[in-house]
Formats: structure tokens, sequence, C-alpha cells
């Protein structure tokens, strides 16, 4: 993965095939190979001289503005699905950008899992398959735009980048959950796919929210104040260090480092206007230290970019982290009641495609089918099952606990053999294993000897043995019913 800072100056490659003392220049967002989204207004927008006339032609229509202090926004009117188009700008001087498609555009964020590239990274496991999946993915009306890895204080408007055609050659440096679920929605739709590609590993939910996206909820402003009261303290510690002669590491200054709402402005901003249908997610690792807090950090976050973006609630799917060693149970509880906070979003459980020993599991192909899904059933409004069974409510009957779901779609199942993964308590939260059975769309859940129940989870550890699913082959979230 490419990484830059905020002090590297990119030599912006826009795709641009014929330029004539450029003074007008788009966003590289729209660069050659660019998919833009169909059935919304779509804005173009770009930099020039003040004052400027801009023309900006594309796939029949020819819209006219002004540069303003700087800078210049058309919006195109909305458009079905098609291309090969011509993206036609004329100021001062004329540019035209080539090989643009009219289909689906979505965000692909997150941490090192949706990092993870579809070729090698050693130490990490290889991805399953990878030269199998590399060697067949010619699918050139799949598109990614990758935004490098950097970070500022302030919002940035072009990162610089550029669009990439899928194909053997660049797929095996695409993030590989990206990848499977654009290839499995382009089979689903038969439609161009654009993958707005920005993650960065080892990052938690805070470095992705705007600065007042965090300032203005109650429950998170003490996260923009301790940053900001690091940067304060910066120059005293820098100055003490030196000073002192002191051996040893020298104290870090929080503004060059990855940092709280560091990556929005670097990563996300440069997008903002960028017309989406929806954003995929694969983060939370980097928040198991804060489970409790985080349903409010998430869910804060989601509705941030659904104001910066200001096109409406999106929809928003997730992944909830996959099973390992270190990874508590505490923070797939949070990712769950996120669901139940959020409108219009999806939850990706991968209970049964996790690697005990590795955070970053091999097993990609599920992850971008399941995500394919719930974009399938949220966003395009198919009618088809697109999660696992989610727990809804608890019902108590005398010494037995019978436990109601959504999702049950054709029937609830024990994928090779009886139920497991319950465990029972009693008022004393004395958790004991527990006998469990499918009745109907609902679990029956009994404890030997045990006499008046009042709590069940399920997939309660940090590696979970589970194996409920509904008959559509999608695997039920990690739960408990207990509040505390």
């Amino acid at each position: 993965m490419k990484v830059l800072n905020k002090y590297f100056f990119l030599t912006i490659f826009i795709g641009i095939s014929t330029v004539v003392s450029a003074k007008i220049v788009p966003n590289s967002l729209f660069s050659n190979h660019a998919v833009l989204q169909r059935g919304v207004v779509v804005p173009v927008w770009g930099s020039g001289s003040d004052g400027e006339a801009v023309t900006v032609e594309f796939n029949g229509q020819k819209k006219e503005t002004k540069t303003v202090d700087g800078k210049w926004l058309v919006k195109l009117n909305a458009m079905q699905y098609g291309g090969p188009y011509t993206l036609k700008i004329t100021g001062e001087n004329v540019l035209e950008v080539e090989d643009i498609y009219v289909g689906e555009v979505w965000v692909c964020s997150g941490q090192s899992n949706m990092e993870r590239q579809l070729g090698p990274r050693p130490p990490q496991p290889l991805i399953a398959d990878w030269e199998k999946e590399r060697d067949n993915a010619n699918y050139p009306l799949i598109r990614e735009y990758y935004v490098p890895i950097t970070t500022s204080d302030e919002p940035l408007e072009d990162i610089g980048s550029k669009w990439e055609v899928c194909s053997p050659e660049s797929v095996k440096e695409w993030s590989a959950v990206g990848y499977f679920f654009a290839r499995d929605l382009y089979k689903a739709l038969n439609v161009p796919i654009g993958m707005l590609f920005t993650a960065v590993g080892g990052t938690p939910v805070e470095y992705w929210t705007s600065r007042s996206g965090l300032e203005n909820h109650p429950a998170l402003k003490k996260v923009v104040e301790d940053y900001d009261k690091a940067l304060m303290a910066f120059p005293k510690q820098l100055a003490k260090y030196k000073r002192d002669g002191s051996k040893g590491d020298a104290p870090k200054n929080p503004a060059e480092a990855r940092h709280t709402y560091g990556h929005f402005n670097a990563m996300i901003s440069p997008l903002l206007h960028y017309a989406i249908k929806g954003v995929i997610w694969y983060q939370g690792e980097s928040n198991q230290h804060n489970s409790e807090l985080y349903p409010t950090l998430l869910s804060n976050m989601i509705f941030d970019w659904r104001s910066n973006w200001g096109i409406g609630e999106f929809p928003f799917l997730y992944v909830q982290v996959a099973p390992f060693k270190n990874m508590k149970p505490e923070i797939r509880e949070a990712q769950r009641i996120t669901l139940n906070r959020t409108y219009n979003t999806a939850m990706i459980v991968t209970t049964d495609c996790g690697d005990a020993s590795d955070v970053h599991p091999p097993n990609k192909q599920p992850v971008g089918y399941r995500l394919s899904l719930a974009a399938r059933a949220l966003a395009y409004k198919e009618k088809i099952e697109y999660s696992g069974p989610m727990y809804e409510t608890i019902e108590i009957a005398g010494n037995k606990v019978i436990l109601h779901f959504s999702h049950t779609g054709k029937g609830l199942t024990a994928k090779e053999g009886a139920l497991k993964g319950f465990v029972i308590a009693a008022e004393d939260k004395n958790f004991v294993e527990a006998e469990a059975k499918i009745v109907g769309t609902t679990v029956e859940v009994t404890g030997k000897n045990l006499q008046n129940p009042v709590a069940v989870r399920y997939g309660w550890a940090n590696v979970p043995d589970v194996n409920l699913f509904n008959k559509d082959g999608l695997p039920a979230s990690p739960f408990k019913t207990d509040l505390d």
C-alpha cells in the first residue's frame, strides 16, 4: 500500500488526454476510467483562475459556470448507466477525460481487514485462492479510485490520485474484501462498479470522524479536548527532553501521527461531494479497548458522514469483527448494538470465516459476498435475505428461555450437528453451558439443573464455537440478553 504524509506534495496525475496551457483543472476524482453514480445529480468540480468561464460537456449534457475563489462546480443531471463517455471541460484551456462510465459507486473504508490487498502481505496469511482469484479478475467495468494513506489537521480538497481498471495485473493490490464485494455486486447488477477505496490499518473510529462531529456530541467531545491538550503539551515535553538530554524515545508530535479526525480530513473530506450509492466498512479491532463507547462512536461517525455528504441516509454496510484469540466478545456486541441504533445499515457476521491465530483471516470471499447481498437488499431493494438471524427478544417460561429472532429467512438451522454456543444463567449471573433447540423460528434454551433462568448468551467468547444459521446460509450474530 502506498503511504503519504501531509507534507508531501503530489504531482497530480489527472488522466487528461489534451492539456493546453492548463488553467482549468478537474479534481482528480474526474480522471480517466472514472465511474459516476447513476440515477442522481452528479457534481463535477475543480479549480481555475478567478472569474474564468467553465463549460462542462458529458453524455449529451452541457453545463456552464464561472470560477469563484479559484474553484468551480457544475451539476450533471441524473443519468442511466452506460459508457464509455468523454468528459470535456473548456475554459481558457480544453481538457478531455476519457473512458468514463455511469454505474454504481461505493466507498470502501475501515482498517486493516479492509485494507488487506488480494496479493501477498507477509507475514499475514495468503488470501484464500488468491492466485486463482487474481487470474480470473477480468472485469474492465469495475474500477477503483485509491486514496493514499495520509493524515491532516485541516480538511483536504484533492488527494491527487487516479482511477484504475480491474485486471489480473491491477487487482492484486486492491482490497480483497472490496474486490469481492464489487465483483459479486457487478455479477448481480451487470452495471459498472466504482470503488472509492480509503482505509488504514490500526485506526480507531475516532480518526475517521470530523472534528465537529466529535465536538458536537456530548459523550465524545472529550476525545477532541484530550487531543488539543496533547498538542499544547508537546512543545514543553520536547523542550524538556532536549534540555535534560534524555535517552530513549523522544515525545511524538500528535499532529504528525495518525490522530483524532486526521484521516477524516485527509481521506474522507476529498471525497465528500462525489455522488455515491453507499459505504462498506470493516473496522472495530482498534476499538475493542473501549467497546462500551463503540456504539456511540460508530453511530456518530455514520451520522457525521451522512451529514457531510449531504445526500441523505445512504446505506452503510459494516462487517462484524471475526473470531480471534485476542478479540473480546464485547466488541462484537457493540457492533450488534450499533445496528439497532442506526437506520439503513446492515451488519455482516463472520463467525464462520475467522482465524483464531490471526486477526487477518484469509477467507475474505464470504465477507465480500455477504456485503453484496446487503447492498442488493438495502440499496437496490431486492427481496432477498441478506442477514443471518439477529436476536430480538427474550421470553422466560418457567425454567426455559425462548429466544426470538429477526432475519430467520427460510427458517433456522443448526449447521453440522446440534446447536452449540449457548450459555444460560440465573440471577447470580453464573453462566453455564446450555442445551438449545430450534422450535419454529425460535430457539429454546435450558440449563441442566438450573432453576429460574434470567439470561442467555450466544457465542460469548473470543473465538466463538457456534453454528446457528438461517437456511439461507447466513450465520447468527453472537449476542447477550443481559444488559450488564
